[in-house]
């Protein structure tokens, strides 16, 4: 009786134990492979504000690089009305819990629609490209630009501040995200009425547009 009681509690150890060690073994396993993660910082033109879902810009993005193998994982943390400050608030927690391996950041359009001070963008969107950088991922800015009633100084200053910040923290570029549609003689064909924000028609264009500067980078 005594042996057999022995018996049980040595095999309940063991049991015991078993968790444990598949627990070991797992942390001790390395992943897969790299990271192939591409996380969307932007605010409505990258959230599909105002039209179908999935037929958006990054939606069509996910699309495509489902082609690569293995393919890349898209990740959209796009925000309607996010400046550059709210994206630069939000960033470190994107960072830390979607781990990518690119940034694209859209962000900057609103800055100009409520008045903000050019400085403070810029300022910003430097922190948000060293931030992305230091978590190992390479970062493309989008640009954008602002129509001439803002006054021709500060549309030039608005739309030069991308590339220079891309040039200082060598980042990729895409100087901007609405050529081929703001610029269209037809251009109030391809906005909703609020001539804000593009109709889906408009998106594969932007795709394009950000594909130029993502492509190289991956």
């Amino acid at each position: 009786m005594k042996m057999k009681r022995r018996h049980w509690m040595r095999d309940c150890s063991l049991l015991a134990l078993m968790p444990l060690v598949s627990g070991l073994a797992a942390a001790q396993t390395p992943p897969a492979g790299p990271r192939r993660r591409v996380l969307i910082v932007g605010d409505s033109l990258s959230a599909e504000y105002g039209i179908e879902r999935g037929s958006g810009w990054v939606a069509l993005l996910q699309k495509r690089l489902q082609g690569n193998k293995p393919p890349y994982e898209v990740i959209n943390a796009s925000i309607s009305g996010d400046t550059t400050a709210g994206g630069r608030s939000r960033l470190p927690a994107l960072l830390g819990q979607h781990q990518p391996s690119h940034v694209v950041i859209e962000l900057g359009g609103n800055d100009a629609l409520r008045g903000l001070p050019l400085s403070s963008t810029r300022e910003n969107l430097q922190a948000m490209s060293r931030a992305a950088k230091a978590a190992g991922a390479r970062v493309l800015l989008v640009g954008m630009q602002v129509p001439p009633n803002y006054g021709s100084a500060y549309a030039r200053e608005f739309a030069s501040l991308f590339a220079e910040v891309a040039r200082s923290e060598k980042t990729g570029l895409t100087p901007f995200l609405l050529k081929g549609v703001a610029d269209r003689p037809d251009a109030l064909d391809w906005f909703q009425p609020d001539r804000i924000h593009p109709l889906a028609k408009a998106h594969p264009l932007m795709l394009e547009q950000v594909w130029q500067g993502l492509k190289p980078l991956l």
